[in-house]
């Protein structure tokens, strides 16, 4: 039930923007209720549950009023539980889209290219943007989806933004074509699941095109990388996490126990230091019982990415360009008083 309220709503999103280019996503109203079956790209499955009493099939988006009362109930729910609050706005005011730390990108999924290599691109309020500034202008609309007041345009596009960075094509925190939940619900067909990544994923191996993503962001194409996360490293099959000749560290190795099967591990810790760049990778733990039993603890392996021959110090990190800064503010402030421009409070 809740499912299909969630296939309504986001149908009104979809309709609201036809810029989002996500009609393909639209469901509801392809389905035949009297033979239990849905047109899916033209061709015909039959689904594994036929009973959909909230829906009308004449207006299959409109909520029913029970559902509107739940969904009321939700949002007031989620905009006055303190804790859920407190961690939103930690997110805004820590988080980013992307990070450039040190030298240093750190994305969660990827930079939206397409097959040709080049930055995907996407129209928004009539403007085309592509690379960095796409990312950098979604992170400005979602921001305006939080901080404006309720009934606003800017705060409903925002918001907009904010679920089409979940689940649309040049979101680079999803990094696929399509989220098929609709298709793992109601059909058996396995090859109506299927999400294929962002040509990223495949391009990013190619030290060109880590290069071409480094100038996008006015990085060093010989000292910077690119810190991944996002799509599991698959290490049990001999995957390696360090890609692109040491361009690129996917750190994703399935901290979560749900991925350790695929993975093989327990995820990863990337240490970064003066003089080196390390990636250690993490034994699962299986139980208490079995390490007092076996003796056993975490087992850890390190796997060194880089290794300088001369140590960076505090000036060459970001932190410390900001106290060269800070000194250079202190020295005018100082000449402003010994001139008599500013005086002694």
């Amino acid at each position: 039930a809740i499912s299909i309220i969630q296939f309504k709503l986001e149908g009104e999103v979809i309709k609201r923007r036809p810029e989002f280019e996500m009609d393909h996503r639209l469901l509801l109203d392809k389905i035949n209720y009297e033979e239990g079956t849905i047109n899916l790209k033209g061709n015909i499955y039959k689904l594994k549950d036929t009973n959909f009493p909230t829906i009308d099939p004449k207006n299959p988006y409109k909520l029913t009023k029970e559902e509107e009362i739940v969904i009321d109930k939700l949002v007031s729910s989620f905009k006055n539980s303190e804790k859920l609050q407190k961690h939103v706005s930690f997110l805004f005011s820590k988080g980013s889209i992307y990070l450039v730390s040190n030298g240093n990108l750190l994305i969660h999924g990827c930079v939206p290219l397409n097959e040709d290599k080049s930055f995907m691109k996407m129209k928004l309020q009539g403007q085309e943007y592509s690379g960095r500034e796409l990312m950098d202008k979604m992170e400005t609309l979602v921001r305006e989806g939080y901080l404006f007041k309720d009934k606003t345009n800017q705060k409903q596009y925002g918001m907009d933004i904010m679920w089409y960075l979940w689940t649309g094509k040049c979101s680079s925190l999803f990094g696929k074509d399509d989220m098929t939940t609709f298709e793992r619900y109601f059909i058996a067909e396995k090859e109506t699941h299927k999400e294929n990544k962002n040509p990223y994923f495949t391009l990013r191996e190619d030290e060109d095109v880590c290069n071409k993503i480094f100038k996008e962001f006015e990085l060093d194409t010989n000292e910077s990388h690119i810190i991944n996360g996002h799509v599991p490293v698959e290490s049990k099959n001999g995957e390696s996490p360090i890609k692109a000749n040491g361009r690129i560290i996917a750190i994703d190795g399935g901290f979560s126990r749900a991925y350790q099967k695929k993975t093989g591990i327990a995820g990863y810790t990337l240490i970064y230091n003066s003089q080196s760049l390390q990636l250690v990778s993490h034994d699962p733990f299986t139980s208490t019982e079995e390490a007092i039993v076996n003796e056993s603890d975490i087992l850890s392996t390190t796997m060194l990415v880089e290794h300088k021959l001369s140590r960076k110090t505090v000036k060459d990190t970001d932190a410390g360009k900001k106290l060269l800064d800070e000194v250079d503010d202190l020295k005018l402030l100082l000449t402003a008083y010994k001139k008599g421009i500013i005086k002694e409070v």
